[in-house]
């Protein structure tokens, strides 16, 4: 900065460094707030026709199971655990683009778009 004494040139670069620091430090907060609501958010994945639900909140936590009456029968049993897993795994697989964008609204405006960072890799 021509013409500025080094006093202020320093007294600028600290105030810019506390800025940032003051939006990372604001940053850190809304994304704890962020992940501290995940579990309001759920994503409900089904198999079988339908006749098995799982539904999981945005802290990948099983949260409501659902087995249609028919599918109950002990011969059946097999077919069922098949069941249950395939739809737990695609409520897991449906509910990862809610967490993901959850967290992104949640920190919109204080980071910079870098390409390739990932906020849901922050969980």
């Amino acid at each position: 900065m021509p013409g500025y004494p080094l006093t202020l040139v320093y007294f600028a670069a600290m105030f810019n460094m506390m800025d940032m620091f003051g939006k990372v430090k604001e940053f850190q907060s809304r994304m704890q707030e962020a992940q501290q609501s995940l579990h309001g958010i759920s994503e409900t994945g089904e198999s079988g026709a339908g006749l098995v639900r799982a539904t999981v909140n945005g802290l990948k936590q099983v949260v409501k199971l659902d087995i249609d009456s028919d599918l109950i029968k002990p011969d059946d049993k097999e077919m069922l655990q098949d069941l249950i897993v395939a739809a737990v795994n695609k409520a897991m697989e449906n509910i990862e683009p809610k967490i993901k964008e959850h967290l992104r609204k949640s920190t919109e405006g204080l980071m910079p778009n870098i390409p390739g960072f990932d906020l849901g890799s922050m969980m």
